[in-house]
């Protein structure tokens, strides 16, 4: 089977569409005879490094849940919102996260969950809570959230570049004209 088909087969209930599309004046006499109707291929766009219009977009974090708002920003900042994503190149938008502070995790995952630090020593391994980081670094339980679910490549790495995370309200990025994506 070829794809795509150089031609495609229409039956008597199209007739009329290919009449009026292509101005015919009549019918054929038999209408049962099938016509031949060359068809176009389907064009895919690819976007080439560069060409992708970027826009700033602002999470406010507070009262989020903490998963359900990291699978937005990765979407974000993978550009998979966009109908001319392409998977070889970086077309996501930048994503500035304030109120890291704020974010809500359900259950007891903030006592129960354990955020690992290794050293690179024997014995340098480091386990501690997620409200424990949380008290003193916010905005980095956000970037992990958000660095695990993007892809673990030298691409997935220029994406994670775009995102700012602020544990307050204010930020340095004023002059950008965001607009929101969450909340």
């Amino acid at each position: 089977m070829r794809y795509p088909p150089r031609f495609a087969v229409v039956r008597h209930s199209r007739l009329v569409v290919f009449q009026h599309r292509f101005g015919l004046e009549s019918l054929p006499e038999r209408p049962e005879i099938l016509w031949r109707v060359r068809i176009m291929p389907r064009q895919t766009t690819f976007l080439k490094p560069g060409e992708a219009n970027t826009a700033w977009r602002h999470v406010d974090a507070d009262g989020q849940v903490l998963g359900r708002m990291a699978v937005e920003i990765a979407r974000v900042l993978m550009g998979k919102h966009r109908p001319d994503w392409t998977p070889h190149v970086d077309c996501g938008d930048h994503v500035i996260v304030t109120n890291a502070s704020k974010i809500v995790l359900t259950g007891r995952k903030a006592e129960q969950r354990m955020v690992k630090s290794y050293s690179g020593y024997p014995g340098g391994l480091k386990l501690r809570s997620v409200g424990s980081v949380m008290a003193k670094h916010p905005e980095r339980i956000v970037e992990q959230a958000v660095r695990r679910m993007l892809p673990k490549t030298r691409l997935g790495r220029q994406m994670f570049k775009k995102l700012k995370v602020y544990a307050g309200s204010e930020h340095p990025h004023a002059a950008q004209a965001t607009t929101p994506l969450i909340g």
